[in-house]
């Protein structure tokens, strides 16, 4: 299928083109203009979203271990212009946690259709700290366990793609130095110094899990985890953009302080594209009133919008479009090792985009070349 008369998001920013669909592949996206082919009526085209931490939506969480309630979460992500996601797990008992990789494994062998794909899993947790510890569940927390890492990601295939540690705990950097081999390490949930944050980056962490949550804020004497990381060239950083966890001005901050290596991410829980009420997260209450998740205690616990909106919020912000696009595309889809497979209109990958108005609110979803 060719399309032509739109505006292709390149690296470069948009350009007037077109691209070719074969066997739901780009087969060419291209510059100017073409006789044939659908016109798009110079709609802007993007690529597919990649959201590498979401932990539920429509009901459903990906720790439940439901095989049809992670299609439905899919298939919601799907219709908001997220193609591709990464389940992200909670602070759960070990074979809590190896039910539900298992039902991703499921998921993405499956690949059913108007779903998100499945490409990865995010392992949040349970290696975190008492102390910042946010909306995990505390009774769940353990300290840095290679051996059991290990054991989990082997047990579905692999298919782990982000795993979380406190750098303060006990093991952190050798649990660091051992997990990079496998899938990419993240820092979270800590009250770690400059100095542990630092050892476990070293180590072989690359990777910061939603910015300013559930970590130290930033003191000219006491840089901590977020100086040790900003500081770092190959560390990206994960940023909730839904106008509640970070304020617009910390948001223009992230960007400044990791130049090209924002990560946006929703952190959406079971909650979003639902109606207020009371929902679960990790064996919590969670309460949604008014587009705010909270635990029973009034801290905030996860989101309840979409990455797409999140998108937009970047923009609305004061981010540049483009680089919110990038934050939200090929960044994402190089932590979890698929770069080479979504995350940018190009040939040879899948053919997984987005046809937007103006406004970049999506018209069209199409996976694999075919609509949702």
């Amino acid at each position: 299928m060719l399309y032509t008369n739109a505006k292709v998001f390149t690296p470069a920013g948009f350009v007037p083109g077109g691209f070719r669909v074969e066997d739901g592949r780009f087969a060419e996206v291209f510059e100017g203009e073409r006789l044939v082919g659908e016109d798009l009526g110079g709609a802007l085209v993007i690529p597919g979203l990649v959201d590498i931490h979401t932990h539920g939506a429509m009901g459903a969480d990906f720790s439940d271990g439901d095989p049809e309630g992670l299609r439905r979460m899919a298939a919601h992500l799907a219709r908001c212009g997220v193609t591709s996601f990464a389940p992200t797990s909670m602070t759960l008992p070990y074979e809590t946690l190896s039910a539900a990789f298992a039902a991703a494994v499921q998921l993405e062998r499956e690949r059913p259709a108007g779903c998100a794909r499945v490409m990865g899993i995010h392992m949040e947790g349970p290696f975190f700290s008492e102390k910042k510890k946010g909306a995990q569940n505390g009774a769940y927390l353990k300290k840095p366990d290679l051996a059991a890492f290990r054991a989990l990601y082997e047990g579905c295939g692999g298919l782990v793609r982000i795993v979380d540690v406190a750098p303060e705990l006990e093991g952190a950097a050798a649990f660091a130095e051992g997990a990079k081999a496998l899938c990419t390490v993240s820092v979270a949930h800590t009250d770690a110094n400059y100095e542990e944050a630092k050892a476990v980056y070293e180590a072989g962490a690359t990777h910061l899990t939603h910015l300013f949550n559930a970590m130290p804020g930033i003191h000219h004497r006491k840089p901590g985890v977020i100086g040790a990381a900003s500081e770092r060239e190959d560390v990206a950083a994960e940023l909730i953009c839904d106008g509640l966890h970070v304020h617009p001005s910390a948001v223009r901050m992230a960007f400044r302080l990791f130049p090209g290596r924002v990560c946006l991410i929703s952190d959406s829980l079971r909650c979003c594209g639902m109606p207020d009420g009371e929902y679960e997260l990790g064996g919590q209450q969670v309460f949604l009133s008014g587009g705010v998740a909270r635990l029973t205690d009034g801290t905030i616990a996860g989101a309840a919008s979409d990455l797409f909106a999140d998108l937009r919020n970047a923009i609305a912000f004061g981010i540049p479009a483009e680089e919110a696009i990038l934050a939200a595309t090929i960044r994402p889809a190089r932590e979890i090792g698929r770069a080479e497979e979504i995350g940018s209109l190009e040939a040879g990958k899948l053919a997984d985009f987005v046809v937007c108005d103006a406004a970049l609110k999506p018209l069209r979803v199409f996976i694999g070349g075919e609509p949702v």
